[in-house]
């Protein structure tokens, strides 16, 4: 049967209960005193340390406002190719605007030849060319390359970025509490973050499905934390503590919150930034928005005080935040390394 999947035993992920990845309900942390937020922020500090994933249910984002972004999503990967590469990432000095099935490869030791089965387009905070970071020539920060002739995107999209800023905040002070530190104390970090809303379309895989190209290869995330929306048609799978990959099942209503690099190396690794991938054989066209929240271009990323003593000393040596961002790019986008004339 021309659309039966034979999955390499490799790709199978386990169903387990949903306490392997913890529901947490946010809403005592938005609208509760400190006490209140001290209970949440265990509850993710623990998930942190122990998967460096869990489900973020009751986080303030209306379902309608995620369902109109998905459906704008949609519309854009729905264009005809040519309309799409009018926004072609490459054509852009700050690393926005759209990529084609392949154009990103998060596993290039596996994936040797063809990439990533999925497309998607980067939208990050739309500089305009005399702003400060723009006229300083910061990396990774200017204009977007907005679609034309889709009336209403761009509005939608920024309505759902800027939610989400405000959340990502939110979730930092969660994260602050749980390291037993000031609730603000990413505060600071935080005054012109590196946030990126990254809607992608993953086609269904059909036939012998291997290791060799997958809708996302096996990665953990560059960042310090991702806020993940995805479809009901479920794909991704995350490695647990033992090794296993363990299917993330889709929980209406709710996002998928992982650590990424930049927060394990933070907190000198006390937080887990786990690997995960994304295999689509629902038979049907998978759509998920994720979004990417990293501190200022410059803010220091130095193991914190709260993460080291004699028996801890730190694991990595000092970097900042773009610096971090920027090596992590340049190893899954060949196109940024070649831009710059690295081998």
């Amino acid at each position: 049967m021309s659309g039966a999947v034979e999955l390499e035993e490799s790709l199978r992920g386990a169903r387990l209960a949903l306490e392997e990845i913890p529901v947490i309900d946010f809403a005592p942390f938005l609208t509760g005193d400190l006490a209140a937020r001290r209970e949440v922020a265990g509850k993710i500090g623990a998930a942190c340390r122990h998967i460096g994933f869990f489900y973020l249910a009751n986080h303030g984002i209306s379902d309608a406002l995620v369902a109109r972004s998905f459906a704008e999503a949609k519309r854009f990967f729905d264009l005809p190719m040519e309309k799409k590469l009018e926004i072609d990432i490459e054509k852009s000095p700050c690393h926005r605007g759209y990529f084609r099935v392949g154009g990103e490869n998060l596993d290039p030791a596996r994936q040797k030849a063809g990439g990533d089965l999925k497309e998607g387009i980067k939208i990050g905070r739309d500089l305009a060319a005399h702003h400060p970071l723009v006229t300083a020539g910061t990396p990774l920060h200017g204009p977007n390359l907005w679609p034309r002739d889709l009336p209403g995107w761009q509005g939608a999209m920024q309505s759902y970025f800027d939610a989400l800023v405000g959340l990502g905040k939110q979730i930092m002070h969660a994260f602050a509490l749980s390291l037993d530190l000031d609730e603000c104390h990413f505060d600071r970090q935080l005054t012109d973050p590196m946030a990126t809303l990254g809607p992608l379309h993953y086609p269904p895989q059909r036939g012998s499905v291997t290791e060799k190209q997958i809708g996302a290869g096996a990665h953990t995330d560059f960042g310090c934390l991702t806020i993940l929306a995805q479809d009901m048609n479920g794909g991704l799978q995350v490695k647990n503590a033992a090794g296993s990959w363990i299917d993330a099942t889709p929980i209406s209503g709710s996002f998928v919150i992982n650590i990424g690099d930049m927060m394990a190396r933070w907190t000198n690794n006390l937080f887990a930034s786990t690997q995960h991938r994304v295999i689509n054989v629902s038979g049907a066209e998978r759509y998920s928005l994720p979004f990417f929240f990293d501190p200022n271009f410059h803010a220091e990323v130095t193991a914190l005080k709260t993460c080291v003593d004699a028996d801890h000393p730190p694991v990595f040596p000092p970097t900042t935040s773009g610096q971090h961002l920027l090596d992590m790019i340049d190893a899954t986008f060949d196109y940024h390394r070649e831009k710059k004339g690295k081998p």
